[in-house]
């Protein structure tokens, strides 16, 4: 139900799950799990997988901690966008890899629940993406130091918002990687 003229096509999009970004996550390992068990999903299904990977003067272009998580294999003919702010559409190439492949519906899982999904989410949403979240297919880290909530309430609250988020002719929700369930070429 996308705003998105001529745009019938999902896509998976998997956000920063680089080895410094999950390094201390939260259920780091089972998280990654849900997004491989994504991947191959979409793959079954001829479904795009397009990753994004994050970049700046804590996470430096081409350095080990760059590098996504070694459980994950990009294929070399899935999309890479490489980015430098929160949003995955912020000054990237990602707007232009969706418009080609036809894309107006977004499965979103990765990494920060409260900084890069978040705003992943309400960039898609806000330019006209129907934009679903993966429930147990993100995560963050412990940044309770700094007044966050535990990660644990992060990411129960983040899917508790976005389960509700609505907006005229888009549509959002939550599901969990179990129930993900991609449509051939869809």
């Amino acid at each position: 139900m996308t705003t998105l003229n001529d745009r019938p096509n999902t896509a998976l999009l998997v956000v920063d799950v680089q080895n410094g970004v999950v390094a201390d996550a939260h259920e780091r390992d089972s998280v990654v799990a849900n997004v491989a068990a994504l991947v191959d999903k979409a793959r079954g299904a001829e479904v795009p997988v397009v990753w994004v990977q994050h970049n700046d003067e804590g996470l430096e272009k081409g350095s080990p901690e760059w590098e996504l998580v070694p459980e994950l294999k990009r294929s070399p003919a899935e999309p890479l966008v490489e980015k430098s702010y929160g949003d995955s559409f912020e000054d990237t190439a990602l707007e232009s890899v969706l418009a080609d492949l036809r894309v107006g519906r977004l499965v979103v899982s990765g990494a920060e629940t409260d900084a890069c999904i978040r705003s992943t989410l309400h960039g898609a949403f806000a330019r006209g993406y129907d934009a679903t979240l993966v429930s147990d297919a993100h995560t963050t880290g412990d940044r309770t130091t700094w007044g966050a909530p535990p990660p644990a309430q992060v990411i129960a609250h983040t899917n508790l918002y976005w389960s509700y988020q609505t907006a005229p002719g888009r549509t959002a929700g939550t599901v969990a990687t179990k129930e993900v369930a991609f449509k051939p070429g869809a």
